[in-house]
């Protein structure tokens, strides 16, 4: 072996071991393999160029411009869209009704429903619009969300070695008509048996096996702090028994006057939460809202103060215990005093709150206490809590506001919005069509975004902070560690060692080989670029022992799907992390046995369907 494969061995375990000794992070051990790489071609040695090439030292940080980085960027957009709508929510809720209380159940549930998107779609789109349903799902049984992730990314991976519309299958697919002599190319089905007899017997796997083997790591310091829905907040503030609703009455007082000018607030201590003027729906009332015949107000108050508004033309009547302000649709957030806060000594409406801020303030908690009627008019002290609502931007923009800590509700409990999921879903849909259709996945998943962005469904600042960057720059500095295997015959070496060992064990020892080296090897490298390396090397010993190249290249494109062994073997394990809270070694407990049992499975599959 040359001294630049040495020093890419070197470069690559080094930092990994550090990573499994829990002494340096997987995203900087990725990026310090990248200046490693870097600085080294840059004194002149052949690892990600070249030698004697400084210039190919930028090679080092062309990871941030692959088209996987665009790609995840822009999957964090879209499932943004989904989650903020209600669809994610409501994929989660029929999930965990179908599954009960079987955790094994829930866990067999995301993996199929991943490895059925994941038959039409790419593996990381598949894995990142099913993982804010998982993290619901999650939240709503109590169970930690190290149970059910891993199942998501290997439910993509599992679904990938089933379909034609993998990056690795329509490789391999490739590489059979440039052979020598020319093979003929795999079509559209000919993954499906066997890669679906692999998915079947991986999903049982989980299914049976993954509650015990899978980690149960407590959730990160900000998973841990986790937010009261709005449904609970309301509870906490006791605002049920003092809801109302109240419907204007033909000649009412209050009918082409601004909420304002009404004074319900000021003269009965009222407050208007939302304003339902047909045909539409709840809205949020700004001060300056002026009030129509037949509308119908949500009061908070109490029972006296709001049976005087029928003086008003106002006919109140309790709401359901069942129903909440949460419940229709109403954003809310609680606000506490910031120590040194300005606020203190002061009322609601010397502040002139909802006009300054765009918020309503329903209730005031002090103490054990809960003040829902004449809330303007209480001086607020240290310790006090406000429940408001308001547009979701209007919240946001107060969080940087010193006088006042926000909490936003969990929006766990929220309907569906229709406009916006309506939206969200078609785009979703038409950038996996057009994906499918040829389009590069890259391009037709940020056209999705962008289109999101354009249509207000998004906010630009919300883009940005629904990105994982752990995951980007973790794909990125690793992209750099696959360029120097390639790149210095690394690679090249080790298919060719291992190719040479099974080939006397004829058809079926040369297709079961290469599945074992490509899945050895997209464990660092990633499947794309292990079908590259591998693929030719598996199809001429295919060719040399007379065994079904078709049959090889199957083997070998499922291998590239068997990304089980570490997180960034592929880019659905690495968008995992985070979120799960994972380790490098929890991948390897549940994934050598995974890939154990899908390489039975694959040899049963030769057997069956391609007579090796």
């Amino acid at each position: 072996m040359t001294l630049e494969q040495w020093l890419v061995i070197l470069i690559l375990v080094i930092p990994l071991g550090l990573v499994l000794a829990n002494r340096l992070r997987m995203d900087l051990a990725a990026m310090l393999m990248a200046v490693l790489l870097g600085t080294l071609q840059l004194a002149g040695l052949g690892l990600i160029g070249p030698a004697r090439s400084p210039q190919d030292a930028a090679h080092a940080i062309s990871g941030l411009s692959q088209p996987v980085v665009v790609t995840l960027i822009s999957l964090f957009i879209l499932t943004r869209g989904l989650e903020k709508s209600g669809v994610t929510r409501w994929i989660a809720q029929q999930i965990v009704r179908l599954s009960g209380t079987d955790r094994g159940r829930l866990i067999a549930l995301f993996a199929g429903v991943t490895a059925l998107l994941s038959l039409f779609m790419n593996n990381l789109a598949a894995g990142a619009l099913v993982l804010p349903s998982a993290m619901e799902a999650a939240r709503r049984t109590g169970t930690r969300p190290s149970k059910l992730l891993i199942p998501v990314a290997y439910g993509s991976l599992l679904g990938g070695a089933a379909t034609y519309f993998t990056t690795a299958n329509i490789i391999m697919s490739d590489l059979l008509r440039i052979a020598d002599p020319p093979q003929a190319s795999l079509g559209v089905l000919d993954f499906t048996p066997t890669g679906g007899l692999i998915a079947i017997v991986g999903i049982l796997f989980l299914w049976l096996f993954g509650d015990r083997l899978l980690p149960d790591r407590a959730p990160s310091a900000g998973q841990m702090a986790a937010r009261r829905t709005g449904s609970e907040l309301e509870a906490l503030y006791q605002i049920g028994e003092r809801l109302w609703i109240g419907q204007l009455q033909p000649g009412a007082a209050a009918i082409g006057h601004t909420i304002a000018e009404t004074e319900i607030g000021k003269r009965w201590g009222v407050s208007i939460a939302a304003v339902q003027r047909a045909p539409g729906g709840l809205q949020i009332p700004s001060a300056g809202l002026r009030l129509q015949a037949h509308d119908r107000l949500l009061l908070v108050g109490r029972e006296e103060k709001v049976c005087l508004l029928a003086e008003q033309g106002i006919q109140a009547r309790p709401v359901e215990s069942s129903d909440s302000l949460s419940l229709r649709g109403l954003t809310l957030a609680e606000l506490i005093l910031a120590p040194h806060s300005t606020w203190e000594g002061e009322t609601l409406k010397t502040l002139d709150f909802r006009h300054q801020f765009g918020l309503t303030a329903i209730a005031l908690k002090r103490s054990t206490r809960s003040y829902r009627t004449d809330v303007g008019d209480l001086a607020l002290s240290m310790g006090d809590s406000l429940l408001t609502l308001g547009p979701a931007q209007q919240i946001r923009a107060l969080q940087g506001n010193p006088d006042v800590i926000v909490i936003e509700a969990n929006p766990g409990d929220q309907p569906v919005r229709a406009r916006e999921a309506a939206w969200t879903v078609g785009i979703t849909l038409a950038a996996i069509g057009a994906s499918v259709a040829g389009v590069p996945v890259y391009l037709s998943v940020l056209a999705g975004a962008v289109m999101l962005l354009l249509l207000r469904v998004i906010a630009m600042d919300e883009a940005y902070r629904a990105v994982e960057w752990q995951a980007v720059f973790l794909i990125a500095g690793m992209y750099a560690v696959s360029l120097a295997m390639v790149q210095t015959g690394l690679a090249n070496v080790l298919g060719k060692g291992m190719l040479a060992l099974v080939t006397p064990f004829g058809a079926l020892g040369v297709a079961g080989g290469s599945y074992l080296l490509t899945a050895l090897l997209t464990q660092f490298m990633g499947g794309q670029v292990a079908a590259l390396v591998t693929g030719p090397v598996a199809i001429s010993a295919a060719l040399s022992v007379g065994a079904n190249p078709q049959a090889v290249a199957v083997a070998t494109a499922i291998g590239c799907s068997a990304s089980f062994f570490t997180p960034m073997a592929h880019p659905v394990n690495i968008l995992m992390i985070a979120p799960g809270n994972y380790q490098f070694r929890d991948f390897f407990r549940a994934g050598w046995l995974l890939t154990l049992l899908c390489f039975l499975a694959l040899l049963a599959g030769l057997a069956l369907f391609w007579r090796l």
